[in-house]
């Protein structure tokens, strides 16, 4: 196999010894070199069991993100097509501009164990703490003028949603426009920033944040009341691996349905998980407070809200939160 490696070898049969001898064939380096790789590995957290005559098996793999194993784990085209792996960055949003500035195709991923300077929406922080969650930032290049990309903030929450209830069968809920919620606490922020040259999309940029496994006790108090991991929701650890794979795929599955049919059949998927429709709601947009009931998305992905007089008012930007009546 073209550039298989000692880890792609010992991925593709986890529960097999593999003997030093299979694995210097297919590699073709020497009995020593295997034994060098095996250390190597060793040294990054890999656990081995080495039994004479039989081989090596792998009895645990390290709680990292690491670029071999997502290839393994990912069944997509086009979605993580490339990927680029850090310890830590400032932002994966401001890596994956640049990577997009230089012609980076779309698919491309940035993935970080810690972001120093992580961003949510209106210019805040984002908590991404080494090793506990999911920091990516994803290059898309649709084709379609710059007004129709926030559809794109929502089939990307769309995507993340069904990953999230797939694997860990949470019943995790969308806030519109781009969190999303576990018991009202928030364990997902999506944003989307993108480059436009004449009104027509150059690329967007998908930033994903997800508090996978996160303790209790790894949010800083501001956090505590209002934000959640998925770890704290099931009582288990997630494979982030995998759910980063299972978002690649349903990230793919929906991206190609958009392109074909449209924004509609999205905006269904998205009202079908919404914990925000059918609420009387509180929305603070720039214009300043407006208090209705969340009746639908418009065709531009706006949220409709119907004011105490029965006007239908579009919302394109603002929080909103439901009103406990």
């Amino acid at each position: 196999m073209v550039n298989e490696s000692l880890l792609d070898i010992l991925l593709q049969n986890p529960d097999e010894f593999i003997s030093g001898e299979e694995i210097s064939r297919r590699l073709e380096i020497s009995r020593t070199a295997v034994w060098k790789q095996v250390n190597k590995l060793r040294n990054a957290g890999y656990e081995f069991e080495a039994v004479s005559h039989k081989g090596y098996r792998m009895i645990k793999k390290p709680d990292q993100l690491d670029t071999a194993t997502l290839i393994h784990h990912l069944n997509t085209k086009v979605m993580g097509s490339r990927i680029k792996i850090m310890k830590s960055t400032v932002s994966t949003q401001n890596e994956a501009r640049a990577l997009a500035e230089t012609g980076a195709s779309e698919g491309t991923l940035v993935v970080a164990e810690e972001q120093t300077g992580g961003k949510g929406r209106i210019g805040r922080k984002w908590f991404s703490p080494f090793g506990k969650g999911i920091w990516m930032s994803l290059i898309l290049r649709p084709q379609q003028p710059l007004q129709y990309t926030p559809q794109l903030t929502l089939l990307t929450g769309v995507a993340v949603c069904r990953a999230i209830r797939k694997l860990t069968r949470l019943d995790v809920g969308i806030k519109w426009p781009n969190d999303l919620l576990l018991n009202d606490r928030k364990v997902c922020g999506i944003l989307l920033e993108s480059a436009a040259e004449d009104e027509v999309v150059r690329y967007c940029i998908a930033g994903i944040g997800i508090s996978a496994n996160l303790d209790c006790e790894d949010f800083p108090d501001d956090l505590q009341s209002i934000a959640t991991s998925l770890k704290i929701e099931s009582g288990v650890a997630v494979d982030r691996t995998v759910l980063i794979a299972t978002i690649m795929e349903e990230l793919e599955l929906l991206y190609e349905l958009y392109c074909l049919k449209g924004f509609q059949p999205i905006a269904s998927l998205w009202e079908a998980s919404s914990v925000t429709l059918h609420h009387q709601v509180a929305v603070n947009t720039l214009q300043g407070r407006l208090e209705g009931i969340a009746r639908g998305l418009d065709p531009s992905g706006a949220l409709l809200i119907e004011t105490s007089n029965g006007e239908i008012v579009p919302v394109i930007s603002g929080d909103v939160n439901r009103i406990n009546l």
